[in-house]
């Protein structure tokens, strides 16, 4: 593949088709350098921030959904089809409007795109109980949190984590769209400077950099604390 990126970049102009060996140069300039590193946690901030908060809501109109039935109609028929189809670009330019260029803006836009996600998970997982490993838990102890926290809550572990990972891949692609819009900082303001400069080595590195750290993210922390969890209370 590298090859044959050496030889495409080779019959088109590097704005078009920067090859490895440029892309390199820009992938180390942008990390070694403290204003690349700003941007970086600038974006990690906002991807994390919008997980937390979006899993958050969507956890809880889950629960909500489940515990009280009067409120299912209306969490699951319409407040569920309409967060997922509204656009994320919409979104995005009510973020613009209401909050300005800010990182507000960015963590707005994010978290209503991702709320969806954590809504219909977490409800699927809550469907999915096993009535009577929650009746033995009654039977056990009367005391509610003590069988969400040791019943319920393991139960659904698989389902968070699922969940989490969906969320955290999905952000990082809502971030870069998000940054470029309503952001005044992060990865996507680099790639909107970087194409109003026709950098585009630095556009291709950005990527190549997020690729990485969300695979090695979801390989080496995320995937690894899902085992983990299951193991202890399987």
């Amino acid at each position: 593949m590298i090859a044959a990126w050496q030889g495409a970049s080779m019959l088109a102009p590097q704005v078009v088709l920067p090859g490895p060996g440029p892309v390199l140069r820009s992938l180390w300039e942008f990390a070694a350098s403290a204003r690349g590193l700003r941007h970086l946690l600038a974006s990690i901030y906002h991807v994390c921030a919008a997980v937390g908060v979006s899993f958050a809501i969507g956890g809880a109109l889950a629960f909500l959904a489940h515990y009280v039935p009067g409120a299912r109609f209306a969490i699951h028929r319409r407040l569920g089809p309409f967060l997922n189809s509204f656009s994320g670009i919409g979104w995005m330019l009510l973020a613009l409007i209401w909050f300005g260029v800010s990182g507000k803006s960015v963590v707005f836009a994010i978290s209503a795109v991702l709320v969806p996600f954590a809504l219909v998970n977490v409800a699927a997982g809550l469907a999915a109980l096993d009535e009577a490993m929650t009746e033995m838990g009654r039977s056990f102890t009367r005391s509610r949190w003590r069988q969400f926290h040791l019943v319920t809550l393991p139960s659904l572990y698989p389902f968070v984590f699922a969940t989490l990972r969906i969320m955290f891949g999905v952000a990082w692609k809502v971030t870069l769209t998000a940054e470029l819009f309503a952001g005044d900082s992060g990865l996507g303001y680099v790639i909107n400077l970087s194409r109003q400069e026709f950098d585009t080595a630095m556009i291709f590195a950005v990527i190549i950099l997020i690729i990485a750290f969300v695979y090695c993210t979801d390989r080496y922390v995320l995937a690894p604390l899902q085992a983990r969890f299951q193991r202890t209370h399987a």
